[in-house]
């Protein structure tokens, strides 16, 4: 059962970001497994009967092919696909919750579907209408976006700055709100992912075809 997310996992990623370190890690283990992790499980599950199965990502950083070694994450994030490389997000980090949802994947079959829809003039004034409704509703529209316009694409096209994406995001952050202990913490999600669903929806629906 959710019963919120202890300012403990605050804490514990404020100290993170100054010491991310294994010996820190293995010392502080038991906050982060009590105070992020188990909360974390806990708020998925929560939402999993309107939005479906959430999982939680893993803590550690992938190094490889990064110059920043340091080794964690600080943040924990939970995600619910919809569509391969779309859903909902939310997050926990030292500053407090942060919710999000979108098209997050961009393969190139992927961003080809979202340029044909977008393209389209009613699918695409469709997703114009959405995103000013999301926008509207106090959320941050971002994603990664081309500099220039997309190849083929004509300078005085109606919708060229959503042509121009290559991923597409809806995200609003709770700066350490005074509800994040509580219960009401999971109905502050729900409601941020209940606004951004008709966004959601129209991105698996053109993603997810012809899958």
């Amino acid at each position: 059962m959710f019963t919120g997310i202890p300012t403990a996992a605050l804490d514990f990623y404020e100290d993170l970001e100054a010491d991310n370190s294994k010996s820190f890690w293995t010392a502080h283990k038991s906050v982060y497994d009590d105070s992020v992790r188990a909360p974390m499980t806990a708020l998925l599950a929560e939402l999993e009967s309107e939005f479906g199965a959430g999982k939680v990502f893993r803590p550690y950083r992938d190094v490889r092919f990064s110059k920043d070694k340091t080794p964690y994450k600080t943040h924990q994030g939970g995600f619910v696909e919809t569509r391969p490389g779309v859903g909902y997000y939310v997050q926990i980090d030292a500053a407090g919750l942060f919710v999000a949802g979108g098209f997050y994947s961009h393969t190139p079959v992927q961003v080809g579907r979202f340029r044909d829809a977008v393209d389209d003039d009613r699918k695409g004034r469709e997703l114009v209408r959405l995103v000013k409704k999301v926008r509207s509703s106090g959320f941050e529209i971002g994603g990664d976006t081309l500099k220039t316009r997309p190849r083929g694409v004509a300078e005085d096209h109606p919708r060229l700055d959503l042509m121009r994406h290559k991923s597409l995001t809806a995200s609003r952050s709770y700066l350490s709100p005074d509800w994040i202990e509580t219960p009401r913490a999971a109905d502050e999600v729900r409601t941020a992912w209940r606004s951004m669903r008709p966004l959601v929806d129209w991105l698996t629906t053109v993603i997810g075809a012809g899958e």
